[in-house]
């Protein structure tokens, strides 16, 4: 007897091959049958009148403190998102000790936009090495998990203190590639590492990571190599083009490696300036290409959408001149916002910005949420109206609605590329250029902010469904057997016999994003955007149901996915 048939519905394999109807039969997590399935089952799911799919793999996710109180990896998992990935960034919370977890956490909380309240409610930290890490969620998740090896973290271990502000001697970096040999032994699935200056930590200092030096990356690339099943993620910059020096370290990790390097994240908007950059981006695959590496950026697939405030403060402190008030403690960040004399400081460092600058665009910010019932009334409105009633400049008008709000008030800055150009060409990029690869929702993270753990079921609504910029196979194929290639996923990214039962059914002609909400729900009873989908009727991991009818089902299918056992390498 099976455990599982899905009778009835059309099957879209992952391939990109035009999908056809068929039962699909399940027994021990792995699909095994295809076709006019007769054998009886356990359980059947009609799936007349709907699609079948793959389950997404989301590469770039910053989920690795959450799985520990939520299995399911909501809200991905309510989108279609069957496997993901964590430790991106250099931002892992294994290997650990209790003085680096001391750093660690709050930095996590401060960059990756997690109410640090919530991570010591969650977290217990009974773990220490990546092995203990791995093996304390084996068996508790719903979806299935990899997680790499975050180089702050190795550093905060091996250097302490030191790590942020000097270099390593070589005894400290020969500590920290014995630590990383260690924790790729025991699972973890490559090196992840940033140094892009929009990675600052709770003390407003630089991630320890920012202070390696080219050699440390290149030694710790090459480790990475020497196991099976691995790869490198990478954050070079948050500017609009990269340096020859930051495409250049990239190439020469990935080389060091054998490895593929994937950078995040390519957000797509028109215009010559924003092309031009773009370009400059793309060519660091050529690069990479010329010295035997293989370097690909994670392109966003839909319009970067986020609410921004000066409570957290992050993205904003990019803007010249800002990063020093915003690093400011609450309190004195909110009397710097009310002093004039330092306000037309601010407006004098965005002065000669260009008009491509969307973040300090204040008149065209829109007030998304309040924190006090008092300015309910201005919620939808944007600052450029507020202001010219009350006759001011829009950042005072601005900073005057912030301050009074206590720096609660929720704002979205202009979205860029949402115009049928910018469409066109990030569809492009994602079907046709094969220096890009689909993702970078940092789903997980910056949970008051972010709005992109949607993309896939976006993607669908949108460029395959309301714009027909590509086929619904094509699209399914993006978010399935392509990451898993890059990847190495052993038996995932595909419907075939032999492979695991990770799927989705859904209804092409009503699947989307849903609406986005604050949702108070996290440890310590903080709030983050949250939406659940529509158009998915099931999320199925290693044969099971943990999503039915848009409700998590509570059961714990999923796995952690290790190197070697659960990838297989791929080489440049």
């Amino acid at each position: 007897m099976l455990d599982l048939v899905i009778r009835g519905g059309i099957v879209v394999d992952g391939t990109g091959a035009p999908g056809v109807r068929a039962d699909i039969g399940v027994r021990d997590g792995r699909i095994v049958v295809i076709g006019d399935v007769t054998e009886q089952a356990a359980k059947t799911i009609d799936a007349d009148g709907r699609v079948v799919t793959p389950g997404f793999i989301d590469l770039h996710t910053h989920y690795d403190p959450q799985v520990m109180w939520d299995p399911a990896a909501t809200p991905s998992s309510l989108h279609g998102v069957t496997s993901v990935f964590g430790g991106n960034c250099g931002f892992s919370i294994a290997p650990i000790t209790p003085e680096a977890a001391d750093y660690l956490i709050p930095m996590l909380a401060r960059v990756e936009g997690m109410p640090v309240e919530a991570l010591e409610a969650g977290l217990d930290l009974m773990w220490d090495g990546f092995g203990s890490w791995l093996d304390r969620l084996e068996g508790n998740l719903a979806v299935n998990a990899g997680f790499l090896v975050g180089h702050s973290a190795l550093r905060r271990v091996v250097m302490g203190e030191a790590a942020v502000g000097e270099e390593a001697t070589p005894a400290q970096l020969d500590a920290m590639v014995a630590l990383l040999h260690e924790s790729l032994k025991a699972g973890g699935l490559g090196f992840s590492s940033t140094g892009s200056p929009s990675h600052s930590d709770h003390a407003g200092d630089p991630v320890p990571s920012r202070f390696a030096t080219a050699e440390e990356f290149i030694a710790l690339a090459r480790a990475t190599g020497e196991h099976a099943g691995t790869t490198l993620e990478f954050i070079p910059a948050a500017s609009a083009k990269f340096t020859d020096t930051e495409m250049n370290l990239m190439a020469d990790m990935s080389a060091a490696a054998k490895r593929p390097l994937n950078w995040n994240v390519m957000v797509v908007a028109d215009g010559d300036e924003a092309r031009a950059g773009r370009e400059v981006k793309l060519s660091a695959s050529d690069i990479a290409a010329a010295k035997g590496g293989r370097v690909v950026g994670l392109c966003l697939p839909e319009p970067m959408r986020m609410r921004l405030s000066f409570g957290a403060g992050f993205v904003l402190d990019l803007i010249p001149g800002f990063g020093d008030v915003i690093h400011l403690p609450h309190a004195q960040r909110r009397a710097a916002l009310a002093d004039q004399a330092i306000r037309e400081q601010l407006k004098e460092a965005v002065a000669p910005l260009p008009e491509q600058h969307s973040i300090s665009r204040f008149a065209e910010f829109t007030i998304a949420d309040v924190g006090s019932a008092e300015f309910e009334n201005l919620v939808g409105r944007k600052i450029g109206s507020i202001a010219q009633e009350r006759g001011q400049h829009p950042l005072d008008t601005l900073l005057d609605i912030v301050v009074a709000d206590d720096l609660a008030t929720g704002l979205e800055p202009p979205t860029v590329g949402t115009d049928d150009a910018s469409w066109v060409e990030r569809v492009r990029l994602l079907q046709e250029d094969p220096r890009v690869i689909a993702g970078g929702s940092d789903a997980g993270a910056h949970l008051d902010m972010m709005k992109t753990f949607a993309c896939h079921t976006s993607f669908f609504a949108e460029a395959v469904r309301n714009r027909q910029l590509i086929s619904f196979e094509r699209a399914v194929q993006l978010f399935t057997e392509a990451p898993a290639r890059l990847y190495g996923l052993k038996g995932r990214g595909r419907i075939a016999e032999g492979c695991f039962a990770d799927l989705v059914i859904l209804d092409p002609a009503t699947v989307g994003p849903g609406t986005v909400t604050p949702r108070s729900d996290l440890p310590g009873g903080g709030w983050r955007l949250y939406s659940e989908a529509t158009g998915i009727d099931a999320t199925i991991v290693n044969g099971v149901e943990i999503v039915r009818d848009g409700k998590v089902t509570g059961d714990t299918p999923g796995t952690t996915l290790r190197s070697g056992r659960d990838t297989e390498t791929v080489t440049v």
